[in-house]
């Protein structure tokens, strides 16, 4: 045997019994971590003129990782009506725009979640409508006549000041309203001739209104849009909001010094409403929603209303526009039923106004 060839496989024999001798290397330990939450969706169910800035969204989404999803259901009542059919399998978390006409009626039906938000106790008690804190306060605005300024000036007209006036014949033709059964501020204006008038009187006023050649329209657009003189229709009166002056300088195409309209506030010839939000049982997210009313008592929401859906914050700390200052009006005296008066009467007083004015 030719031994040069030995000692290399021995000593390459050794080295493999040496390595085979030693401890295995430790397997280093991996920290298994949970990938981040994603973001919990907050669904609130609006009326469809609902406005809010991007940005005042966004900062509370990212305050509380979450993610808003508006749902815009139609007019006032057609949002409570579709709340309460579907109270069994809500559509969202939260319902914001019940008013002081519904609100009786949307607490009858037993769909929202009491809550009493901290931010609560800085709201006036004139606003605070719910004792159990089920709807909570957080606007308010108020439905009055709108007349344009300029119609009257260019006929030597005195424009009106209370509802009498515009009974008198040289209104005749002049007033567009309306529907109470398909519209908000059709509905407040009917409020506001009940509370004047009383329920035995309020139908002889329409029969006067009726007589002087007043104009119904199903809805608030088609009135201030189309019939309102000062966007090109022929009626110079229109039923619309105390802040409806401001919109009209803010949304000018060309710079306006002053407001093109004026407003009708004798004699309690407003009406104010007072709109409500509340977390609707069966809410999958009743923390977030509860964050949320508390947002939209906040300053930063309430100081992002008035030039969004031109209404006046709940909250009295919430510093208003100037522009809101300087043009809105706000009545001495406004109208006033109770939402009891209102939820046992208004059926009734709509039934009989339909039969009497569209009849």
């Amino acid at each position: 045997m030719n031994t040069k060839f030995l000692f290399p496989i021995f000593f390459l024999l050794a080295a493999l019994l040496m390595a085979a001798c030693q401890p295995a290397p430790s397997t280093p330990q991996v920290t298994q971590t949970s990938s981040p939450q994603g973001p919990q969706t907050l669904s609130v169910i609006t009326h469809d003129s609902f406005a809010v800035s991007e940005a005042v969204v966004a900062a509370f989404e990212q305050q509380h990782n979450a993610r808003v999803q508006f749902i815009k259901s139609g007019d006032a009542g057609a949002t409570l009506n579709k709340a309460i059919l579907s109270k069994d399998n809500p559509l969202g978390d939260v319902l914001f725009g019940v008013d002081n006409t519904f609100l009786s009626r949307a607490l009858a039906e037993d769909i929202f979640e009491p809550y009493n938000s901290p931010l609560l106790a800085q709201v006036p008690a004139e606003f605070r409508l719910d004792d159990q804190n089920r709807l909570l306060p957080i606007d308010y605005g108020d439905v009055c006549p709108n007349y344009d300024i300029a119609y009257f000036e260019d006929k030597g007209l005195a424009p009106p000041q209370t509802l009498d006036d515009l009974l008198e014949p040289q209104y005749k033709g002049l007033l567009v309203v309306q529907n109470p059964a398909t519209s908000s501020p059709g509905l407040a204006f009917l409020l506001t001739t009940v509370a004047n008038y009383g329920a035995d009187g309020y139908l002889e006023y329409w029969q006067g209104l009726a007589a002087n050649d007043v104009l119904v329209v199903n809805g608030w657009d088609t009135a201030y849009y189309s019939e309102f003189s000062l966007h090109g229709g022929t009626r110079p009166i229109v039923i619309s909001y105390g802040s409806s002056p401001p919109a009209e300088v803010i949304f000018a195409e060309q710079p306006l010094e002053t407001a093109p309209t004026a407003v009708v506030t004798g004699g309690r010839a407003c009406f104010r409403q007072v709109e409500f939000a509340g977390i609707l049982k069966g809410s999958q997210e009743r923390k977030l929603a509860e964050q949320w009313l508390d947002f939209m008592l906040s300053l930063e929401f309430q100081q992002d209303m008035p030039l969004q859906m031109f209404v006046y914050p709940v909250n009295p700390q919430a510093a208003l526009p100037d522009e809101f200052v300087r043009y809105s009006v706000i009545p001495q005296e406004t109208a006033a039923l109770s939402p009891d008066e209102i939820a046992t009467g208004r059926e009734a007083w709509l039934q009989a106004w339909t039969e009497t004015v569209l009849r």
